[in-house]
């Protein structure tokens, strides 16, 4: 990271008469993954997730668990690594006055995060596009995708979203998340490097009117097929005259992906009566055609992955973490419907396999040896479906204490599959499920245990999860993943992931597995699993032969068997 970019914002501080300036990671449409990384460009951080506050004094970045030892590596010295999870910068910093570009925080984010004893001074023009000059690019159009492998019309969902605001009493809904029009109209888009996401917001009537927030020549696709017309688009510069040509005084918004520039505009004309989107809820709900996809998706990336399973552990020369991630992409692009990777893929060797949200590059590209473990994290997006899936890998005899504590990551992972959802209804109560084998050996790990999944969308959805804090009740329909994990900082890393979902028969709730691929019986301590674990473990790699053998050479086929 060259220090010349802090010093020029540093100069830009002190002409706009600030202590410091706020840098997050998202841009303006709070996706997760950004094509512009404006806090990558001034801390040299990758992670998925943080915030930074430059001073003339000291310089912060704030990540969470997943990323602390991500952070240090990549910002060295320029910043002083705090854990969000345990001190906010309200904590750090006092009496203090500081510049934020107001397109890109809520006020929910910025009272969370500052509280009231620090002065916050919007910023029209953001201090890092003043020293980093956008290129101005056209990008692809938006497009549609079939009602047939979406299940409901865009018009069946609009009624969806009519009633609820009805019965809410509101005029309109504001759709500041481009995940959530994308749901709603059927359409995706190329706005984010592995999410089919159309970068746009979305006003929807009681009376089913809607209007695209949208650069115009996006929408030209939209337009030839009739999916909306064109006194239906609304540049957004010309939001707030727009808005004021609304007859209505009541609007539903999202208080996690509303800005604090569009939420004045919005207020300067209706009442916020309440600040959730339903549809995150609506979307988490996969009808049956999803669910149906979601299956045929995950057979061919089960595929792929097994090959890839296969040929890494009975390769005879030495490869490195990047020549994996390669070969694996070359297993899943060999399927027709497989698009582009789901996120980065995690391909961690030995202490790079203790960072959580790893991501090999030329200077960190490690050499698989022997004797390490190897955790390999990886996605893709079909037509239509999404993956994510991670299995850890051994190529020798492992320590007993390695398989000792793979088998307890294992038994946690077992039992949230086997889980009886009319207990454990809520992600919060199968989190502590998840963890209650590694704790009784004080161990424990720094994420979640699972996270929404998206159809033909973003990798992490809500706003179903399984941690410590999420209470939603979990569903018919809905899609997360189950991904308990140990990592020792500079030694290894493990983790196991399924992708489930929550399916119901003769009025109960359980999970059945979406994921199909094998895992490593060579890190499993078998003495350590109770009968029903082992019976778990044999009919799971079953289901996996039974799936996926067809596609399989022989050798491919007899390894698999010897698996289970």
């Amino acid at each position: 990271m060259k220090k010349n970019v802090l010093e020029v914002l540093n100069r830009l501080i002190s002409n706009y008469e600030l202590d410091g300036y706020i840098i997050p990671k998202n841009d303006s449409f709070f996706t997760e993954q950004v094509i512009y990384d404006r806090l990558k460009l001034v801390s040299n951080f990758s992670g998925s997730a943080g915030l930074a506050i430059v001073s003339k004094k000291i310089n912060y970045l704030f990540v969470d668990n997943r990323y602390t030892i991500q952070a240090k590596l990549e910002s060295r010295k320029n910043f002083k690594i705090i854990k969000i999870h345990k001190k906010l910068p309200k904590d750090l910093i006092k009496d203090k006055v500081l510049g934020f570009d107001p397109k890109l925080f809520t006020n929910s984010q910025l009272s969370y995060l500052f509280g009231n004893k620090i002065k916050l001074i919007p910023i029209k023009e953001n201090l890092i596009d003043q020293i980093f000059k956008k290129k101005q690019k056209k990008e692809k159009p938006f497009y549609s995708i079939p009602d047939s492998v979406v299940g409901y019309n865009h018009k069946k969902k609009i009624n969806l979203v009519s009633k609820y605001l009805k019965s809410k009493k509101a005029d309109f809904l504001y759709i500041s998340a481009p995940e959530n029009v994308a749901w709603l109209l059927n359409i995706r888009g190329y706005d984010t490097p592995c999410s089919p996401l159309p970068n746009c917001n979305l006003i929807l009537s009681k009376s089913k009117k809607f209007y695209l927030i949208a650069q115009k020549y996006k929408t030209k696709k939209l337009l030839l097929e009739k999916k909306i017309f064109l006194e239906q688009i609304i540049e957004k510069k010309n939001l707030e005259n727009f808005m004021n040509t609304l007859k209505g005084k009541k609007i539903i918004v999202d208080y996690k992906t509303l800005s604090i520039y569009n939420e004045n505009i919005i207020k300067s004309k209706f009442s916020i009566i309440d600040k959730t989107d339903p549809c995150y809820l609506f979307k988490s709900k996969k009808n049956s055609i999803e669910i149906k996809n979601m299956i045929q998706s995950h057979i061919k990336d089960g595929v792929a992955l097994t090959k890839f399973i296969y040929w890494i552990k009975n390769l005879k020369n030495k490869i490195t973490e990047l020549d994996a991630e390669k070969k694996l992409e070359e297993f899943r692009k060999k399927d027709k419907n497989y698009l582009f990777p789901s996120f980065n893929t995690i391909a961690g060797t030995g202490s790079n396999g203790a960072i959580v949200h790893y991501r090999a590059t030329s200077k960190t590209n490690k050499i698989i040896k022997k004797n390490d473990i190897f955790l390999c994290d990886s996605g893709g997006q079909y037509k239509y479906g999404t993956t994510d899936v991670t299995r850890t890998l051994c190529f020798a005899k492992q320590t007993k204490k390695i398989k000792d504590i793979f088998t307890l990551v294992l038994k946690g992972h077992i039992a949230v599959a086997n889980s009886d959802l009319t207990k454990y209804q809520t992600g919060k109560k199968l989190d502590i499920l998840a963890r209650k084998f590694l704790k009784r050996f004080n161990y424990d790990y720094g994420h979640g245990t699972g996270h929404g999944v998206g159809y033909f969308l973003n990798v992490h959805e809500g706003p179903q999860s399984i941690s410590k804090f999420n209470n939603v009740k979990l569903i018919e329909g809905m899609i997360l993943s189950n991904e308990p994990g140990f990592y020792k900082e500079g030694k290894f890393g493990i983790r196991i992931e399924n992708l489930i979902y929550v399916k119901k028969k003769d009025k109960k709730l359980f999970f059945e597995n979406l994921t199909l691929a094998p895992i490593d019986k060579d890190l499993i301590n078998y003495k350590m699993l109770n009968d029903k674990e082992k019976d778990y473990l044999f009919r799971y790699h079953l289901l996996v032969y039974s799936k996926i053998s067809k596609f399989l050479s022989k050798n491919e086929k007899n390894w698999l068997i010897k698996n289970f």
